[in-house]
This record gives structure tokens, sequence and C-alpha cells, in this order.
């Protein structure tokens, strides 16, 4: 795990942490939130929805930024 956070660039490791975030602050909404029915699937979809947009829309602005930064 530690070689693979080496190797991640800038944009890499804002999404990953960003998504792990996202993932977690889902998670623990559908927990204490009475909106959804708490179901494995309900979990697994909210980690994925979560997770996976606030790591990639993070990772692409933070690419965006070092691509502008580098001109």
């Amino acid at each position: 795990m530690r070689h693979l956070w080496r190797k991640l660039g800038i944009p890499g490791k804002i999404g990953l942490t960003l998504g792990v975030l996202g993932a977690s602050l889902t998670v623990l909404g559908l927990v204490f939130g009475n909106l959804a029915t708490l179901s494995v699937w309900s979990v697994l979809m909210g980690i994925l929805i979560g997770g996976g947009s606030w790591g990639v829309v993070s990772w692409a602005i933070a690419s965006a930024a070092v691509d502008a930064s580098s001109d």
C-alpha cells in the first residue's frame, strides 16, 4: 500500500483521499439517517456512488490545476 501511495501523483492522492472521505461520509449518513433502509446493497451503492463521485471529481479538478500551473 505504501508503494502505491508513493507512486501516485498529487491529483491521484487528492482523489483517493477525498474518495475515501466521501465514501465514509455516505456510510455515516446511511447509518445515522432515516432516509434509506440500511442493507448491504444500499451501503455498497453508497460507497460506490459517494466515494466514486467525490474521488473522480476531485481528481479531475486537481489534475486540471496541476496542468494549468505547469504552463
